[in-house]
C-alpha cells in the first residue's frame, strides 16, 4: 500500500485526493491509479508505482533510462504533430528533482500521468490485434532509431544473453533442486543439443554485423495501450527493461508471446 501524504508531498498532484484503485496486470511493480479533482469537478488521474528494487537495484539508472527515452519520444511526437499526452508516458519529477521518491521504509515510488480512453490486452485473439501490436512496437523502435543506445544502462544484466541463460539452465539441471531431472531427460537433451543456437545473435554483436539499438526487451501484448476508438496501439508502457539490444530481441519476444496459441 502507499502513503498518500508522502506522495502528495513529493509529487505535484493537481486537485484534491478522491480515490484509488490497484492495477494487477503487472508482475513486477505494485501499481495504483489515483484520482484527484478540482473544485469545478475536473478530474486529474495519476499512476503511481512502487519500484521493485529487488529486481531493479539501481533506481537512479532505471529512471534515467526511462525519462531519457520518454523525453526523446515526446520531442519526436511533437515534431510530427502527434499527441504527446497520449503517445508516450509523462513522468512527474519528485520534490528533489529525481523521478522517484523514497519513503520512510526505503521503498521507491514514481508517478506518471494516466492515459485515458485506452485498453490493454492479455491474449491475442485476432490477426488485427497482432498486427496492431507489431505496428506499435515497430513504431517505438523506429522513433528511437537515432537515440544514443550506448547512454542507456543495463537495468538487468544479461537479460537477453542467451548463452548466459543456457549456462543457468545447465546449472539448474545439475543442481536438480526440485528433483524433476529424471522425468524430463528428453526435454533436457533437446535444449543441450541446441547449445550452438544460443551463440548466434551474440556472435553478430561481437562481429559488429548487427547494431545495438534501443530495445524494449519485454514486448508482451499487455505492454501496449490500445486506443478505444481506433484499436491502434498508441503507447508503449512498462519501460523498465529499455536497454541497448538487438531489434531481433524485440521481434523474437513478440512472436514468442503472440504465436503461443
Amino acid at each position: 500500500m502507499f502513503d498518500i501524504e508522502f506522495l502528495q508531498s513529493n509529487f505535484k498532484l493537481q486537485g484534491t485526493y478522491q480515490s484509488y484503485k490497484p492495477l494487477n496486470d503487472g508482475h513486477i511493480n505494485s501499481t495504483f491509479v489515483l484520482d484527484y479533482a478540482d473544485e469545478d469537478g475536473t478530474v486529474h488521474r495519476y499512476v503511481v508505482q512502487k519500484i521493485n528494487t529487488h529486481i531493479f537495484t539501481n533506481p537512479d539508472a532505471l529512471m534515467g533510462n526511462i525519462v531519457g527515452v520518454t523525453t526523446f519520444l515526446q520531442k519526436k511526437i511533437a515534431a510530427r504533430g502527434g499527441n504527446v499526452q497520449r503517445e508516450t508516458l509523462d513522468f512527474l519529477p519528485a520534490a528533489d528533482g529525481k523521478y522517484y521518491a523514497k519513503d520512510s521504509t526505503g521503498s521507491c515510488w514514481r508517478c506518471y500521468r494516466h492515459i485515458g480512453n485506452v485498453y490493454t490486452c492479455n491474449i491475442i485473439d485476432s490477426e488485427e490485434v497482432f498486427y496492431n501490436a507489431g505496428t506499435a512496437f515497430g513504431a517505438f523502435q523506429q522513433a528511437l532509431a537515432d537515440y544514443p543506445s550506448e547512454t542507456l544502462v543495463e537495468t538487468i544484466p544479461n537479460f537477453h544473453n542467451t548463452y548466459s541463460r543456457f549456462l543457468d539452465f545447465k546449472k539448474a539441471v545439475a543442481d536438480d533442486l526440485s528433483g524433476r531431472r529424471a522425468n524430463v531427460q528428453d526435454e533436457i537433451q533437446f535444449i543441450l543439443d541446441r547449445e550452438a543456437d544460443t551463440h548466434v545473435l551474440l556472435n553478430f554483436i561481437d562481429k559488429g554485423e548487427l547494431p545495438l539499438r534501443v530495445t524494449h526487451n519485454d514486448t508482451k501484448l499487455n505492454n501496449i495501450l490500445f486506443d478505444d476508438k481506433t484499436n491502434q496501439g498508441i503507447c508503449i508502457i512498462d519501460l523498465d527493461t529499455v536497454m541497448p539490444g538487438l531489434a531481433l530481441y524485440d521481434f523474437g519476444d513478440s512472436i514468442r508471446f503472440g504465436a503461443n496459441t
